[in-house]
């Protein structure tokens, strides 16, 4: 039990495989123990159950649910939690759905259905997606909150209408209500309400027993069931005496902060000194008073002030931030105090960026250096798209270096979450981000390619490492259309450096093909053919060796016939001469 003056809440449930061998259904949930976070971002719950006739069912169901959690209470304050649910679930989807594309068969898709519930101050908040369901019982009724997302074709047949990773879209049914003191709220799969009366629920739900014995006894009832079984009670002790609109609404109005200079205090964090300043943005070195640690303090710069589409974008790279946890991406710092500023926190890095770094060595560098560089860069980026998110502006500018040779990833100005676009207005851009010489020609003028976009700014960092040049030189940076890209050739890596061999070019130049059916799909398959020789690229390099051998062979045997017709006719000429 969460105690607090705000909102209180009992709860507990179970999971058991039930009548199947495993158990693919997954439960999930958080009362937060920061009072700020439980405040303004509440409780949430989250039930799943995977799809029997897909394979990876049991993966979307975790996924889905521990996903959820975790990413909704790391939304931005800003935020509506419509919004931020809506995110969440949008980019879970998008996952699923790319997870079950690298699959074969149709069998073998991610997907389950999904039902999540978020308690806040004095509302009620619920996202549902299939046929798990949500109950309610109030002043002794029951009733069930949730839409059945099934398609029946007669009595005996019918199927589910709706999953998480059924589509690269997804629509799920959302409500909520005004809580009351008492209420109990009940998630469950149908494992569990396909075998379990409505009346069987509501006696349950109002007996004297407590939240954990009513879970046991709900397993109990349904212990015929042939399905798995999942059940997640809530029950509201207390319901907070106030709402969050004005809070919400002082937190979209946030003013920017204006240019800082040191000693000044922001929410009690001490400015040091900047650290970096541009027409967009403003970075500083700051201490933290509870802790005596430096971080960066990043914040709009004021040009953006009316720019609601740049403010968006903006909260977005704090949320993007707070989600990934690799050591090769910088960190995002989780506030805990009410900011009366626009800004937010990461961890301070000491190191230079990577394009300084390139510009101190000897280009190319030494594989084993490259190769080292490349795989730290790989592993931030796929930290990313694990998430569902492509970060567009990969480039050593990008990228610290700091004085153990660790490589992170400190840049989320240009993020794209997919699937976000088809439910929030699109945010509206003057220009293409991203920079011209290690960008995908395809999302500069309009397209976005998704993970191809990333892959080809790291094929062309790893040309950079290994040559000291760019793929297709300097014209790329003046090219204005994608025309003007088309009439570009592939510059072979082995004209700056003859020591790369052929299998090692080819992957380069399929990676930055500007040809999407040819550039490789993901960051890992491009990777394993840098580390190992795609046999096929073996293949060409050993034909192409025996034809050289070929046509060696054939000019020392045309120069051989040659001189021997030259010493014919001279030997000829002498003999007349005699």
């Amino acid at each position: 039990m969460f105690a607090a003056e705000t909102l209180s809440v009992n709860i507990a449930g179970a999971s058991v495989a039930g009548g199947k061998a495993t158990n693919e259904d997954a439960i999930s949930w958080e009362i937060p123990a920061d009072a700020h976070q439980h405040t303004y971002k509440g409780v949430v719950l989250a039930l799943a159950d995977g799809v029997s006739s897909a394979e990876g069912g049991a993966f979307a169901s975790h996924h889905a649910t521990q996903t959820f959690v975790t990413d909704y209470l790391k939304t931005p304050d800003s935020w509506s939690t419509r919004h931020s649910a809506g995110t969440v679930l949008s980019t879970i989807n998008s996952a699923l759905y790319q997870q079950s594309q690298q699959y074969q068969t149709d069998e073998r898709g991610c997907l389950c259905t999904f039902t999540g519930l978020v308690l806040k101050s004095k509302t009620a908040y619920w996202f549902h997606i299939g046929d798990s369901r949500l109950y309610l019982l109030r002043q002794g009724k029951l009733r069930q909150l949730s839409t059945d997302h099934i398609t029946k074709l007669s009595e005996q047949r019918q199927f589910l209408g709706r999953a998480l990773g059924m589509d690269e879209t997804v629509n799920w049914q959302e409500d909520s209500l005004t809580l009351e003191p008492n209420d109990v709220f009940l998630l469950c799969s149908d494992g569990f309400s396909d075998v379990v009366s409505d009346l069987e629920i509501q006696a349950l739900l109002s007996m004297s027993l407590t939240i954990d014995n009513k879970v046991a006894r709900a397993i109990e009832l349904a212990s015929n069931s042939d399905d798995n079984i999942s059940v997640l009670l809530c029950e509201v002790t207390q319901v907070a005496s106030d709402t969050l609109d004005d809070y919400n609404e002082r937190m979209t109005r946030l003013p920017l902060l204006p240019a800082l200079e040191p000693g000044m205090k922001v929410d009690g964090y001490e400015v040091i000194r900047a650290l970096f300043a541009s027409a967009r943005s403003h970075l500083y070195v700051v201490k933290d008073p509870a802790t005596a640690a430096h971080l960066v303090l990043k914040t709009p710069s004021q040009n953006f002030a009316d720019d609601h589409a740049y403010i968006e974008r903006f909260i977005r790279e704090e949320w993007v931030g707070l989600r990934i946890d690799d050591p090769h991406v910088v960190k995002v710092v989780q506030q805990s105090r009410p900011r009366t500023f626009l800004y937010y926190l990461l961890e301070y890095l000491e190191g230079d960026s990577l394009d300084c770094f390139l510009v101190q060595q000897n280009l190319p560098l030494r594989p084993a250096v490259a190769i080292g560089l490349l795989e730290q860069i790989a592993s931030g980026l796929m930290a990313f798209h694990k998430l569902g998110v492509i970060h567009q502006d990969l480039k050593p500018a990008n990228i610290m270096r700091l004085a153990d040779g660790q490589l992170k990833i400190v840049d989320f100005g240009s993020v794209f979450v997919p699937g976000l676009a088809e439910i929030y207005s699109p945010i509206l851009q003057e220009m293409a981000l991203g920079t011209a010489s290690y960008s995908d020609p395809h999302y500069l003028h309009g397209h976005n390619s998704a993970e191809q976009g990333d892959v080809y700014a790291l094929a062309t960092i790893a040309y950079e490492l290994f040559t000291g040049h760019l793929p297709y030189g300097e014209k790329v940076d003046d090219c204005q259309s994608l025309s003007d890209y088309q009439r570009l050739r592939y510059i072979p890596a082995s004209r700056f450096n003859p020591r790369i061999p052929m299998w090692f070019d080819r992957a380069l130049e399929r990676g930055v093909s500007f040809d999407l059916q040819h550039r490789y799909l993901r960051v890992p398959l491009l990777m394993q053919d840098l580390r190992t020789p795609n046999p096929l690229y073996l293949h060409q390099q050993v034909v192409a060796a025996t034809k050289n051998n070929k046509l060696l062979f054939w000019q020392l045997m045309s120069g051989f016939w040659f001189i021997t017709l030259v010493l014919v006719i001279w030997l000829f000429s002498v003999r007349g001469q005699l």
